[in-house]
């Protein structure tokens, strides 16, 4: 079910910043036409950051509803307080949710103590599938091998979110989890590297305006077809790169709006619309879809 291409799902919003159901529905859309194997819905990319709790339930909510178990959703329940991440995940038992993506508490930097027993107490609350998510650039906290090791005896933490672009870290944890467990990458210029150390997917900030490409290049990989899959990843590299020019989801947001998939690409302060250097930089990378 979390293998291959997920995407790290943009949160739409209408000029005043609030959410647009339509530009929703179509994404979802989009994305089951694409091939995509399950959507994450309010992660770091979908704004988590900037919405309000009442908000990020309603859009994961949304996301189920509209999605009519045609892919699966996994929502962001990440928070830097136990008690807080406990409670948003408690809010989606019985939702239709297919999992829950855990971020590293940000801002208060745990020890890997604390971060182990950040993740046991919400495992221990809940019966949804955890998904733990490892990102120290945005966190200042990273969750290390051994402690994804011990994480993965608990019978409901089924993988990790891998986005450091550490590629050494494959065969650390793989070797030491059990054969079930998901090493998942959160990185997309490193990803295919990812999967052929023995990774099982990645979850994508470029699928969300290259959902095809994405699925093919995670289905080749997955069928041990490295060369096939490394033709297409190439044409995406400079995408990959360049989504990445100003703070995500800045750049992808602007390109979803650019081909039709969403209506605006409002964001909400502190992040701002995307400058003019960044616009022609990515112009560039655009070519390869033929976007005008």
């Amino acid at each position: 079910m979390f293998k291959g291409s997920i995407v790290a799902l943009i949160t739409p919003m209408d000029k005043r910043g609030n959410i647009c159901q339509n530009s929703l529905k179509k994404l979802i859309q989009y994305h089951i036409t694409s091939g995509t194997k399950a959507i994450v819905s309010v992660g770091t990319t979908g704004e988590s950051a900037t919405l309000s709790q009442e908000e990020h339930i309603e859009v994961v909510m949304l996301s189920v509803k509209m999605s009519k178990k045609r892919i699966p959703i996994i929502a962001g329940t990440g928070s830097n307080a136990t008690s807080e991440a406990i409670l948003l995940t408690k809010k989606f038992k019985s939702s239709g949710v297919s999992a829950c993506l855990t971020v590293t508490p940000y801002y208060n930097r745990p020890t890997q103590k604390g971060l182990y027993e950040h993740f046991k107490a919400i495992a221990k609350n809940t019966d949804l599938p955890q998904i733990l998510y490892n990102v120290p650039i945005r966190t200042g906290c990273d969750l290390m091998p051994k402690t994804i090791v011990k994480l993965s005896k608990f019978h409901n933490i089924i993988g990790v979110k891998e986005a450091t672009g550490d590629l050494s870290r494959v065969q650390k944890i793989k070797r030491l989890v059990h054969e079930n467990f998901l090493l998942i990458s959160g990185d997309d210029a490193t990803a295919l590297d990812f999967m052929q150390l023995g990774g099982q997917g990645v979850i994508s900030v470029t699928a969300n305006i290259a959902a095809q490409e994405m699925t093919k290049i995670c289905n080749f990989a997955l069928s041990n077809d490295f060369e096939s899959a490394r033709i297409l990843n190439d044409n995406l590299m400079s995408l990959h790169h360049n989504l990445f020019k100003e703070p995500n989801p800045i750049p992808v947001k602007w390109i979803a709006k650019k081909m039709g998939l969403i209506k605006t690409d409002t964001l909400r302060l502190p992040l701002t619309p995307i400058s003019r250097k960044v616009r022609l930089i990515l112009e560039k990378s655009l070519k390869v879809f033929n976007i005008p």
